[in-house]
């Protein structure tokens, strides 16, 4: 807290006014950590119009905010020394996790399509993004962030490409969705 006060240029007892010790802290600024990724997240996200180019915004937007404060990303993410009352790494990735899967749902269901496994992907997706995210800034971003966003896009554009095509063949998702619901 004594380094944390120092750097906001303020006092311990002013400090303490606010949060009653690190723990509170951290999740005061996780919780503005992550609402400000899905601030930035969904109308990047909202405003394209083809499904790749939309994963491939929510990507970027991830990875530009990981990169941008380094500082803020590793006190948010790697604190395994404070007490946690709550995880806010978990609550952060059910924020993004729930509005990604909002956008998967909608568009799921505009092209006639059950929306019912949009949480599961999105929870996925994030999941993925965030530990490749990880291994990233722990190895000194060995590549650019654009190369990391393509690579990211294109594999998870196989699976996202794939549900139209699975839903559209004999026996593909809407078939199996049918069998579910009878069982």
């Amino acid at each position: 807290m004594e380094a944390i006060a120092a750097h906001a240029g303020v006092s311990k007892p002013v400090l303490y006014r606010y949060f009653a010790d690190k723990s509170e802290l951290w999740l005061a600024v996780g919780q503005a950590a992550g609402a400000m990724v899905l601030d930035a997240m969904i109308p990047a996200v909202a405003a394209m119009r083809e499904e790749r180019a939309a994963i491939a915004a929510a990507i970027d937007v991830y990875l530009a905010h990981i990169e941008g404060d380094l500082n803020l990303y590793r006190f948010v993410v790697h604190q395994p020394d404070i007490a946690r009352h709550r995880d806010v790494v978990a609550d952060v990735v059910d924020t993004v996790a729930s509005g990604l899967a909002r956008i998967f749902g909608d568009r799921l269901r505009a092209r006639g399509l059950d929306s019912g496994a949009s949480l599961p992907w999105a929870y996925g997706v994030v999941g993925y993004v965030q530990s490749v995210g990880d291994w990233w800034l722990r190895q000194q971003q060995p590549i650019s962030r654009e190369a990391l966003g393509e690579y990211l896009t294109t594999f998870l554009w196989g699976g996202v490409s794939g549900i139209s095509r699975a839903a559209d063949t004999p026996g593909g998702l809407a078939a199996q969705q049918e069998g579910w619901a009878t069982t």
